[in-house]
Order: C-alpha cells, then sequence, then structure tokens
C-alpha cells in the first residue's frame, strides 16, 4: 500500500470462509472482526495499549512484539430472537456474572441498559470466550458460559467442531 502512496497502519482484517476447496476471502476490514479479536485478546498475554500507541506514532517496527499464551481460545456468539433478520430487541438478559464466574469472559455487542438491567438492542448480542489448554476444553468452557447465562435468544452448539474431532482423533492414534 506504501508503494502505492497509500501507506496504512492499523489492524487489517481478512473475513475468511473454510470451504470444499479451502479457505477463500470473503473481506478485508481495517477493524479487528469481533469474535476474531475476542479470542486473540482472551490469549494475549502482553500489553496491547504499547502496541497501538506503536501504531498510532508510526513506530511500530521498534515495539516489542506481542506475546500469546499457548492455550486454545473459543469465542461463541449470542443472537437475538429473529437474527439474521428483524432482531427482537428490548428483551432482558440474566447470569452474566454467572458466565464470568464459570471461568468465561462476556463480550457485550447489540446490549444496552434498560430498566431492568442489560438488554438486547441488536443482532449479535453478546460472545462468550474461554481459554483451555485445547479446543476441546476451551469448548466445554465457553459452553459453560453460554449455559449459565438467561438468554432468550440463540447460538450455535458446533462453534470448533472440527478441531475438537481432530482432537479426538489425535487421543486415539
Amino acid at each position: 500500500m506504501a508503494a502505492r502512496g497509500t501507506p496504512y497502519s492499523g489492524v487489517l482484517y481478512a473475513g475468511l470462509m473454510l470451504t470444499e476447496r479451502g479457505p477463500k476471502l470473503i473481506e478485508y476490514n481495517a477493524r479487528f472482526g469481533d469474535p476474531e479479536c475476542q479470542v486473540l485478546m482472551a490469549r494475549l498475554d502482553s500489553d496491547l495499549l504499547p502496541l497501538l500507541l506503536a501504531v498510532a506514532e508510526g513506530r511500530l517496527a521498534e515495539a516489542e512484539a506481542p506475546v500469546f499464551s499457548g492455550d486454545s481460545a473459543l469465542t461463541v456468539v449470542m443472537a437475538a430472537p429473529g437474527y439474521p433478520g428483524t432482531p427482537e430487541t428490548g428483551r432482558p438478559i440474566g447470569g452474566i456474572d454467572a458466565a464470568e464466574a464459570a471461568g468465561t469472559t462476556v463480550f457485550h455487542a447489540g446490549t444496552r441498559m434498560g430498566d431492568a438491567g442489560v438488554v438486547i438492542a441488536g443482532g449479535r448480542v453478546l460472545a462468550v470466550t474461554a481459554r483451555g489448554a485445547t479446543v476441546t476444553t476451551a469448548q466445554a468452557a465457553a459452553y459453560r458460559g453460554v449455559d449459565a447465562l438467561d438468554f432468550p435468544g440463540f447460538c450455535r452448539r458446533d462453534i470448533g467442531w472440527r478441531e475438537v474431532a481432530r482432537e479426538n482423533e489425535n487421543k486415539q492414534d
């Protein structure tokens, strides 16, 4: 981009989809992808602020490289009833403290504070993220957090299934 006269500093996120013919690029965004960033932040064992400051000041090449945990991380997105069409908003969400007490981090996306506390305010509402020594343990922890929520919407129950299957195959070998 610099060679074209349009230098860029910041985050570049590539949206990919796994197909039968391998990964395919769907889009680029100049932002962190939400669930994609959440699993990275869950594994980040160093301070993010110096990296962001180095980018802003044009000295990223001088900054220390980020340090990531060797753990796996997995995020489950909680969606509102009606999503991806017209989401039903205003419904209360409970159990966030219980989900976090179960060892997860609950990221808010489509929420707001209402008279009854946290309520649904969009389509993709929460992201429940957990770490574990393997994808299997991270997945189990994330779904424990999901199950601790009193949430009127839904989520996929197959997040990470390919890697969990691979880990199980490797155990049998």
